[in-house]
């Protein structure tokens, strides 16, 4: 389909000499991905039409990554990638800059250079070669990662200066490696005898039946532009989607009715879309020491919902749930501010890694100088530089990158030299950080059912609803029947205090009923789009290896930029949903819209069903023909349109004209298939969704959505 763009913005790959050849089907993007692995660029003359279908193609994918189909981040602006915003220089590269992602996600394993994307684009545009390959490398967009062939493109000597980072978790192996690839000299202190975190994979079992399972971060929340899904690919590790299917049993251990099940499901995302409309409501500012439990309970009780045991039993699984994705008991969370990472959250399927997360530490730890059992006591820091104390050793650097957990932080084990500024310390105050607790456990065999990735139990009790709610089985992943359950809220709290013994016994009780340019600081705690998230450590230490580089090139700026990689979903469950309740309709075309604005040029979905049986697509009234062979369902296609788009649309088909003509041949708009749409469009799709109500799931990252 034509990439939507504002006046004057047609015919945008003209200035492409060359390109990839691909044909468009509905496996688009696997087509597009893995066909080019190794593959060398095609250098026949391509025609007109061919270049703006690549245009296309290239301006999905950059949709997919995070970036606006036809404007700059805020950090491209930032960097004065263009001379003038808004104009046709600005259009042009961004062309370039969707050309350039599109040839990195093709092959994550080779090293892409800017000669390799001088034979696909024009000499006229060279400038604008080199401004968005600049700072796509920098930002950590391109070229990051762990694959073999990236060593031959590290400097053979330091020649940007020297950085000690404190932490060796994600977020300071993520720095350590773009900054030595940056060329600067690198030395990692890390307190702990071993590296990762949080992250950590440990071998459980008995001699011959051994299990890798994940004690800290396990999940890969979001497969779609998450850096981590690039980790694996590099490492050629398997990935497995963590399957929908859930079953919940009732404390009694039989299963949750469908009907019961569904219902309180309604019920709690409901709730959450009326907290929406309170704060609406309200202002942010009127509900920052509101709660966000006592709004949710009040408004239960005013809406007289979940009143019988079982449903209150129900919906504190879910608000379980809810804690658990928030790491807080409901009490501790602001009404106001509890869902703010929300619009930035991965898309596609979550995933569990085969053989652990540990695999991807391991790579990250090649060739990075780390010094382990070093706990930093003192940081100085000034104009000539700094100093790094840990016990009995003093380390010298030009600059510090800080990646120790929030709560090491806010103890002051570190002491800082001179005192860190009024604003900083505010901000570690306030900052907070919450609990989860697990238990995992190795059994002979699975006893719980090969096809279930998941499965949750109701509490009796409010008090203790997210002890054990929700068991992970990592039996296709670990090597051994693994199952994970999980302790969050209250239940979380006193877990703390709570002997080992007396917890294993609880569990398994369950189971048998059912089964200053100097000083720089990273880590997820930091990522205020991406917290407490394994992705989240690892994008911050990207964006603080560029903040360093920058600092050391002598470029000046007034904030550190943040990674804005948007909200992505790829999931047709969400689109279904969405056009289940349509903001217009016209004969068998249907679309929906971002309700937060009214800009006639904001862009929307659009849905039409065709009769499947390839009969002529418009009767004599001008809609489209699905009366005919009822026996067969018909077929729903969709693409992009703005609001003046669908209101034309809208025009068309009510004078009794073919609407599906106009929109190819006055539009330009092409149709595709679901799979391809959800893939390509799952920026926008998920957007649209975040605004229209709360996605929520009872596997807390899961994509499921209720919407009246």
């Amino acid at each position: 389909m034509e990439t939507p763009v504002s006046d004057g913005r047609v015919s945008k790959r003209l200035l492409r000499k060359k390109s990839l050849s691909r044909n468009y089907d509905e496996n688009l993007m696997d087509d597009y991905l893995e066909k080019q692995l190794g593959g060398s660029v095609r250098k026949r003359f391509r025609t007109k039409k061919e270049l703006e279908k690549e245009t296309e193609k290239e301006a999905m994918i950059a949709l997919s990554l995070g970036f606006p189909i036809d404007a700059l981040l805020e950090e491209e602006i930032e960097a004065n990638v263009v001379s003038e915003l808004d104009g046709k220089e600005q259009n042009d590269y961004i062309v370039v800059r969707n050309h350039i992602l599109s040839r990195w996600r093709a092959n994550v394993q080779a090293w892409l250079s800017k000669g390799q994307i001088k034979e696909t684009v024009s000499n006229e545009y060279d400038h604008l070669l080199h401004s968005a390959y600049d700072f796509l490398l920098f930002n950590g967009y391109i070229n990051f990662g762990v694959s073999p062939p990236f060593k031959a493109q590290m400097p053979e000597e330091a020649t940007e200066g020297s950085v000690i980072i404190v932490g060796a978790g994600l977020a300071g192996l993520a720095a350590a490696r773009q900054l030595l690839a940056f060329g600067f000299k690198v030395i990692v202190l890390e307190g702990r005898n071993r590296p990762g975190g949080r992250v950590y994979t440990q071998k459980m079992g008995q001699k011959g039946n051994y299990a890798a399972v994940d004690l800290g971060g396990s999940v890969i929340t979001g497969i779609h532009a998450n850096p981590l899904g690039v980790l694996a690919r590099q490492l050629s590790i398997p990935l497995h989607k963590v399957r929908d299917k859930c079953p919940l049993y009732n404390p009694e251990g039989q299963p949750v009715a469908r009907e019961i099940d569904s219902k309180v499901e309604f019920i709690f995302n409901r709730l959450l879309d009326k907290v929406t409309e309170f704060r609406q409501i309200m202002g942010e500012c009127a509900t920052d020491d509101i709660s966000l439990g006592s709004v949710l309970e009040r408004l239960r009780q005013l809406y007289a919902v979940a009143t019988t045991t079982e449903e209150k039993q129900l919906l504190d699984w879910h608000f379980a749930n809810l804690e658990y994705a928030n790491a807080g008991c409901l009490s501790h969370l602001s009404a106001a501010y509890w869902d703010q990472d929300d619009p930035y959250e991965m898309g596609g399927d979550h995933c569990f890694l085969a053989g652990g997360n540990w695999r991807l530490i391991e790579a990250l730890c090649e060739g990075v100088p780390i010094f382990y059992e070093k706990t930093v006591q003192t940081v100085r820091y000034s104009n000539e530089g700094v100093e790094v104390t840990a016990g009995d050793q003093t380390y010298q650097a030009d600059m510090v990158l800080c990646t120790v957990p929030l709560g090491v932080l806010k103890k002051k084990t570190i002491k800082f030299i001179p005192e860190l500024p009024e604003r900083k310390l505010e901000a570690i105050g306030k900052l907070g950080f919450g609990l989860l607790n697990k238990v995992a456990m190795v059994f002979p065999y699975v006893f719980w059912g090969e096809d279930l990735d998941t499965f949750g139990c109701l509490s009796k009790n409010s008090s203790t609803r997210g002890e054990f709610f929700l068991f992970y089985s990592y039996h296709t992943v670990s090597g051994g029947s693994v199952l994970v359950a999980l302790v969050a809220g209250e239940a979380a709290r006193s877990f703390e205090y709570t002997h080992p013994s007396t917890l294993l016994h609880r569990v398994l009780s369950i189971l048998r009923e059912n089964v200053e340019n100097r000083l720089f600081f990273a880590g997820e705690a930091t990522n205020r789009q991406h917290p407490a998230t394994m992705h989240g450590a690892y994008l911050s230490g990207l964006r603080e290896a560029s903040c360093i580089y920058r600092v050391a090139k002598g470029k000046q700026t007034q904030t550190h930029p943040k990674k804005s990689i948007r909200k992505i979903g790829g999931v047709s469950d969400i689109l279904v949903n969405l056009f289940k309740k349509p903001d217009l309709a016209s004969g068998n075309f249907l679309f929906v819209f971002d309700p937060s604005t009214d800009d006639p040029k904001s862009m929307g979905l659009m849905m039409v069903a065709i009769d499947s049986s390839g009969s002529e697509l418009c009767n004599d009234n001008g809609k489209v023909n699905i009366s005919q062979h009822s026996d067969k369902q018909p077929m729903k296609l969709y693409t992009i349109v703005s609001r003046v788009q669908a209101q034309e649309l809208q025009s068309v088909v009510g004078r009794g004209e073919c609407g599906l003509t106009y929109l190819s041949k006055n539009l330009g708009l092409k149709l595709m298939g679901s799979d391809c749409f959800t893939l390509l469009a799952n920026s926008l799709i998920s957007y649209i969704a975040t605004r229209r109500g709360r996605l929520r799931n009872r596997v807390v990252y899961g994509n499921h959505v209720s919407y009246t």
